[in-house]
């Protein structure tokens, strides 16, 4: 009875960290359940990004049943993608850019604090927006797949970029994701999960298996070269470049695998 009552209490600890991972990264309206603790979520970003991939995957075949044309498909996808997320990660990629835009280094932290919007901010939700948005009117096979992979490899990214860079400030939203993810090991169940699930698609098509493969190649790739590049131009992250991380991971992920379907 005691190993099943600990079981039990580990399933309930592990079922609020997910609903509390889910109200942090999402819009997504669920009940504000009692006891919530935030500190643990960036352990499951990569999961929730299975889920606003499935989501959006979804919504992609509704409209494709109701006969929607691809261009129009894929901005609605786009708008809904940020309304799910609420912006969170647009907005961090945006700062970013504000930041990476000034000169002085001394600054650059400050500037990305600012609630102001500069214009190389806008440049840049617009060059995410509109790489999307041409990446999935460009993919006309199996899009709920890639979507849903695209949300996953851009979290990973994040927690590479949590785990493997410092974190440049002392307080903020990233600084309990940097406490969150100290060790390797904290790194691999969400990897397990992007790979078990990438694999799973072979269980229903044998000749998804060059998709696969570059899939996990081109995933791989991205989400190490992207936090690397932000911490060489920074020298470590913040919660704004994780954000940025998560973004330019998926739409780099998107427009490469463009030329492969």
């Amino acid at each position: 009875m005691a190993i099943l009552e600990q079981v039990w209490q580990f399933c309930q600890r592990q079922f609020l960290c997910v609903i509390a991972s889910v109200l942090f990264y999402t819009s997504i309206p669920l009940p504000h359940l009692p006891d919530l603790k935030f500190q643990r979520v960036a352990l499951f970003a990569p999961a929730i990004g299975l889920l606003i991939g499935a989501i959006l995957g979804l919504l992609d075949m509704l409209f494709d049943y109701l006969g929607i044309s691809a261009l129009t498909q894929s901005v609605l996808i786009v708008i809904i993608w940020i309304g799910i997320t609420g912006g969170l990660h647009l907005d961090g990629a945006m700062d970013t850019a504000d930041g990476l835009a000034v000169t002085d280094p001394q600054r650059r932290l400050e500037v990305m604090a600012d609630s102001a919007t500069g214009a190389f901010g806008v440049m840049a939700a617009l060059a995410i927006l509109l790489i999307k948005m041409a990446a999935l009117t460009d993919i006309s096979q199996n899009r709920f797949f890639l979507l849903m992979v695209a949300c996953g490899w851009g979290r990973w990214g994040q927690q590479l970029a949590i785990f493997q860079y410092p974190y440049l400030k002392s307080t903020g939203k990233g600084a309990f994701h940097k406490q969150a993810i100290r060790h390797q090991m904290d790194l691999l169940p969400s990897w397990v999960l992007l790979l078990g699930f990438t694999l799973l698609t072979l269980a229903f098509n044998q000749g998804n298996f060059l998709l696969v493969l570059f899939t996990l190649i081109i995933g791989n790739i991205i989400s190490f070269i992207v936090p690397a590049w932000f911490n060489h131009k920074l020298g470590g992250h913040t919660g704004d470049t994780y954000g940025a991380v998560v973004e330019w991971t998926e739409a780099l992920f998107l427009c490469c695998m463009s030329s492969l379907t």
